[in-house]
């Protein structure tokens, strides 16, 4: 009786989470090697524009991710051609090196805020591009293939 007390429970939490949801997608990253010069790209069409919503950036990272952190461009392109670009920085482990994120294998799921309480101010089709920033120093300086990074994804809610 309680497994299915259990099942019905975590049924409602996963159904719950879903209605907030507007839009969702992934997209992987070939051999878990993300070039400097590959941009993801995904494309969300606007019909709300008085709701408040969270954007996230999802990434999935496997133990090949030699980095404590992860810095990225993202770009949104706006129906009306106005663009904005952001360069961000995540923390992708903890101070002792164990991955952040959520997952119980080798692959760790990182929801990653990149605006809170926004509007679409217009209705259309709006881009958002992401593109990884990492550099290193001394002899090896730039990294034109970000090793252990699964997939890239965006992740909009709609705020209650």
């Amino acid at each position: 009786m309680r497994k299915y007390i259990a099942i019905i429970i975590i049924f409602i939490v996963f159904s719950s989470c879903a209605k907030n949801s507007v839009f969702s997608e992934y997209k992987s990253i070939p051999n878990s090697e993300w070039h400097k010069d590959s941009i993801v790209n995904f494309t969300f069409n606007a019909t709300d524009t008085l709701s408040k919503n969270a954007i996230y950036v999802n990434l999935r990272n496997d133990k090949n991710y030699d980095f404590n952190n992860i810095f990225l461009i993202m770009g949104v392109d706006f129906p009306n051609n106005t663009k904005i670009v952001d360069t961000l920085e995540y923390k992708m482990t903890d101070e002792k090196g164990y991955y952040l994120g959520e997952g119980f294998t080798d692959i760790k799921e990182n929801k990653l805020e990149f605006r809170i309480n926004t509007q679409f101010p217009n209705k259309g089709k709006y881009n958002f591009y992401i593109q990884q920033a990492m550099r290193k120093n001394g002899k090896e300086s730039g990294v034109l293939l970000l090793e252990g990074i699964t997939d890239v994804g965006i992740q909009i809610e709609k705020i209650k």
